[in-house]
């Protein structure tokens, strides 16, 4: 797996009594115009002529565009399949669909694993997957859908319905809200004589401190959120570190269940994130690797918006191996997400 030490950001991080809600997106490559169907545009990668058009799956390896039929056979050989999206863009939801109906095609019975879902709902996660007469609000309430993602649910429903229709199992991701927000307001080490860390099972574990990782995070808090105390940034990088970690050890985690089960059709494991947690493989994938006592085969697939003015930044990402497949999509109806 490539771990390229190159920058990564950080994106909408609250104040020092508020969480830090997501580590993410990347704000050199931020879009910054809606795209229309179909677009392309020509640019060159290492002297090659390479046409870059919506819906092409780039490998950041040789900068080449790859078939969805020549890759789909890459990925049924993967332990673990990171999506990383730009957050609320349907279009990267229709992109995460694609991918599990072809794993499905191949008689496999993928493991989806959501960001959007806390721990403390997953309880109500398995029971609403599993045909329980909940309704929708009552799911929303009992998940705590609000406390813990916010927003519209109606964005990454499709991923949810699709999971109950098949009957594959969902793993919420992401510690408590309210767990992370202690960290982001008192600091780790305060934090781990909070009852909470134990009640999750995170007091115990080891929350590396990636050098790489913290060079890369503070950089982007500082970029973003000019101005604050070192103290502000400390306790923000510490917080982003216990999100990562704990959303490592939920797929570390799962990954040893399918190892031990008897199913062989049994994965891969997908986990849809938002971009920041797979960039450059840095802040999830390699915390996995090193909880895993086994080699682990992993890949990771960054989702981007394209726009015809953006080549540059397109051709950076590649160079940079911004993650292992680059696949580019229409831009959000909703725009394209802010830098910070």
């Amino acid at each position: 797996m490539r771990k390229t030490p190159v920058l990564f950001a950080t994106r909408a991080i609250l104040v020092t009594y508020k969480v830090l809600w997501v580590v993410g997106a990347l704000w050199i490559t931020v879009a910054c115009t809606s795209g229309g169907g179909g677009r392309s545009s020509a640019a060159s990668q290492d002297g090659r002529h390479v046409p870059f058009k919506e819906w092409q799956v780039i490998d950041t390896a040789t900068g080449q565009p790859v078939s969805l039929d020549q890759w789909t056979a890459l990925l049924l050989q993967q332990d673990i399949i990171y999506l990383g999206e730009e957050h609320h863009n349907r279009f990267h939801i229709d992109a995460a669909m694609t991918v599990l109906r072809r794993l499905k095609a191949e008689g496999r019975t993928p493991v989806l694993a959501m960001e959007m879902f806390g721990w403390d709902g997953q309880a109500a996660l398995d029971q609403y997957l599993s045909g329980s007469e909940m309704n929708r609000q009552e799911f929303l309430e009992a998940v705590r859908w609000q406390q813990n993602w916010g927003g519209p649910f109606e964005d990454y429903e499709p991923l949810v319905r699709l999971a109950k229709e098949q009957l594959w199992a969902v793993d919420a991701m992401n510690p408590p809200k309210a767990l992370v927000r202690i960290v982001a307001k008192n600091g780790l080490a305060q934090a781990e004589s909070d009852p909470m860390m134990a009640q999750w099972g995170m007091k115990n574990e080891a929350i590396v401190d990636d050098p790489i990782y913290r060079t890369r995070i503070l950089q982007q808090l500082q970029a973003c959120h000019g101005g604050g105390a070192d103290s502000f940034y400390q306790t923000m990088l510490e917080a982003s570190m216990v999100r990562d970690e704990g959303m490592a050890k939920t797929l570390a985690h799962r990954l040893n269940q399918i190892r031990s089960g008897s199913d062989t059709m049994a994965g891969p494991l997908v986990s849809y994130t938002g971009g920041g947690h797979i960039q450059y493989n840095l802040p999830v994938p390699k915390r996995v690797a090193r909880r895993l006592t086994d080699q682990v085969r992993q890949v990771s697939v960054y989702m981007r918006s394209f726009e015809v003015g953006r080549i540059e930044e397109l051709q950076d990402m590649i160079r940079e191996k911004i993650a292992d497949y680059l696949w580019l999509t229409p831009v959000s109806t909703q725009g394209p997400p802010p830098r910070c």
